[in-house]
């Protein structure tokens, strides 16, 4: 079995709450990042090690908070080694709107790994967009290139539908299930 690790930022719980869905369907491990923009030495050891690393920020303003962006110039040192090349990367993110601009925040976080030189997995989920569809439904907020999450901004992590935590869930398990295959087939 492929190792994977999510690491995150979550500026108020609601991040984390999607964290923890991606990394149940993956087995995957946590790192959180602080609210610093750090995450311990021994984190970075984990990331190295693994075979897939997805990662997960709130849209705050359009894009990555700065934590994250932190967090991902600090990655720069892996990669001028080449050290997460052809690693599995996937990503989340989440905002109050049901919009609020998600998809800068995925397209951040996928150059960031293709800058690592990795290989990006999409969310290979069609989106619930029909008339009968709801907020309970997967992928109901229609996203491709990773998951897409609505946070109410007046309410806790008790109010994210549960077809986005589904959808958290199942992607976790794709990202981690490509990465078991490439493994297999760069072994053989």
């Amino acid at each position: 079995m492929a190792k994977t690790v999510v690491v995150y930022y979550s500026g108020y719980g609601h991040t984390k709450l999607v964290a923890e869905r991606v990394a149940e369907g993956a087995a995957a491990e946590l790192v959180a990042i602080d609210a610093e923009g750090n995450i311990a030495d021994a984190d970075w050891d984990t990331l190295n090690a693994a075979d897939a690393i997805i990662f997960g920020a709130p849209t705050y303003m359009g894009g990555a908070p700065w934590q994250f962006k932190k967090f991902a110039d600090a990655s720069s040192k892996i990669w001028f080694g080449s050290g997460w090349k052809d690693k599995i990367f996937g990503g989340f993110t989440n905002s109050a709107s049901l919009n609020g601009d998600k998809q800068g925040t995925l397209t951040y976080l996928q150059t960031l790994a293709s800058q690592h030189g990795g290989i990006w997995v999409s969310l290979g989920m069609l989106p619930a967009n029909t008339l009968a569809s709801t907020r309970e439904d997967m992928n109901n907020l229609g996203g491709s290139v990773g998951v897409l999450v609505q946070s109410p901004s007046d309410a806790g992590d008790d109010a994210i539908p549960s077809g986005d935590l589904e959808t958290a869930k199942v992607y976790g398990a794709r990202v981690a299930d490509v990465a078991a295959r490439f493994s297999a087939a760069a072994a053989a």
